[in-house]
């Protein structure tokens, strides 16, 4: 990071370097506007230095374990040590590379970096108090608040302590623990579990709902769910994490259900992933008059404009949806609104959604039910990966691609996919909605063969009761 100026007059200034704000850096910067972009840890922020790329490269590698003694049906035996030190140095390496990838660009595009931790001094003015110890003052012209989201703390489960685990410390452990309970059955704590479980922990979920994944409908979730209990995964619904107990083993989670029922679960670790919230305490908002809602959150517009004109907010602090890619299109929506381009909105309906799971789920759009609500008289295709010539081949049949579309027209609406590689397939469907396309734009598309990517066109052509490799509804 660089700049030894005490002051610095900028047109946009950026708190936070993370997906959402260093792309609005970026693209604020290539509208010809001077940009000056605050971070206090590490350019990627959370997702990549310490969540959505480190995660992925533990499930890469835990996959490629598991697979690799898991595969006697095709012939293959053997087996596979996992040393956990290389895997974390390897982890590292690709984290450092892509940081330093971002730093260059925001360098090359000409936005100026300031280290430190940025607070509100006025309207107009920042304070940034670097690690230097050295204050500088940044006068802005318009703000732009990208700082993210930390991991709750479930009250008598403080990650102060060594056997609470948050993610970060899941993603930063040399050593995978004989006994693991992960307290939360939402996207963070079902990635986990998965992953630990394939590199040799004993894994069980805690949860207070009565299922995992509780934004997803049942059918796309019970092919997960079934898959993690194949995996050894045992699931407790219905209680939640209540004391934590030092033991001469390791310790003992205690947990309660609504009725006071008590259980006890020996573990070595406990991870903690309840979710997350917004990092609007340290701006020291109040000295421009604004206040985050009851749960933290800076309520903004569809251009990402907070109750002051010139202060925006993106990503995480933003609220929902939390995630990374959204939070770069919010970004890049308020740069352009702040360069005075045509910028269109955030509004998030199309934002696809993702859990690299095993198998993955991904969605876009709307379901069914959510269409039905809407006005829309929906019509439903689907395609089973047991179907699906690419998907045998790869001894990976489990889930299916579903597709939604208005009856009349068949403009498609939205996605549901369940099964491998579904984070990427879903691109295409997402791809449909945004465009407007149709059931027929997708059918007559002409797929490779054999790819997985053939069930999308196959979901479509279910839908208008034209399937050849799957039983028309």
């Amino acid at each position: 990071m660089s700049t030894t100026d005490a002051h610095i007059d900028t047109d946009v200034a950026v708190i936070g370097a993370g997906p959402g704000g260093y792309v609005a850096a970026i693209r604020a910067a290539q509208h010809g506007l001077d940009v000056t972009l605050v971070e206090r840890d590490a350019y990627g922020g959370v997702c990549l230095n310490a969540g959505c790329i480190p995660s992925k490269a533990y499930i890469h590698a835990a996959d490629l374990a598991h697979d690799a003694t898991h595969a006697t049906d095709l012939g293959l035996r053997g087996d596979v040590e996992v040393d956990m030190p290389t895997l974390q140095e390897w982890t590292a390496g690709v984290v450092s590379r892509m940081s330093r990838s971002v730093e260059k660009l925001c360098k090359a595009n000409g936005v100026t970096l300031v280290e430190g931790t940025a607070t509100f001094a006025s309207e107009s003015e920042l304070d940034v108090a670097g690690a230097d110890a050295t204050p500088e003052t940044i006068a802005f012209e318009h703000a732009i608040v990208a700082t993210g989201s930390r991991p709750i703390e479930v009250p008598g489960f403080p990650f102060a302590d060594d056997a609470v685990w948050s993610s970060r410390d899941a993603l930063g452990t040399e050593t995978v623990p004989d006994r693991l309970v992960v307290v939360g059955a939402g996207y963070i704590g079902m990635e986990l579990s998965t992953t630990f479980a394939k590199l040799g922990a004993d894994v069980t979920v805690v949860e207070m709902l009565d299922d995992i994944l509780p934004i997803y409908e049942d059918d796309v979730k019970r092919v997960v769910r079934s898959r993690a209990e194949e995996l050894g995964i045992d699931f407790s619904f219905g209680e939640g994490a209540r004391d934590l107990r030092e033991t001469d083993d390791g310790i003992e989670i205690v947990t309660e259900t609504e009725d006071g029922e008590e259980s006890v679960y020996g573990a070595d670790r406990v991870l903690v992933a309840v979710g997350r919230e917004p990092v609007t305490d340290t701006l020291e908002l109040e000295a421009i008059g604004l206040e985050p809602d009851e749960n933290g959150v800076l309520e903004t517009d569809a251009q990402g404009r907070t109750d002051l004109d010139h202060v925006f907010a993106v990503g995480d602090v933003a609220g929902d949806p939390m995630l990374a890619h959204a939070a770069s299109h919010e970004g890049i929506v308020a740069a352009e609104t702040i360069a005075g381009e045509p910028a269109g909105d955030a509004d998030g309906q199309v934002v696809p959604n993702a859990v690299f799971t095993d198998p993955e789920i991904a969605t876009v759009g709307r379901t069914e039910a959510e269409a039905a609500e809407e006005g829309f008289d929906p019509v439903v295709g689907e395609m089973p990966f047991r179907a699906s010539g690419r998907a045998m081949t790869a001894d990976a049949t489990d889930g299916f691609v579903r597709i939604v579309a208005d009856a009349d027209g068949h403009a498609v609406l939205g996605g549901q996919i369940v099964g491998p590689d579904a984070s990427e397939l879903i691109a295409e469907i997402g791809l449909a909605v945004e465009t407007g396309a149709t059931l027929e734009d997708v059918a007559t598309t002409v797929h490779t063969h054999p790819t997985l990517a053939e069930a999308v066109m196959e979901a479509a052509e279910n839908a208008m009761g034209q399937a050849i490799h799957t039983l028309n509804r």
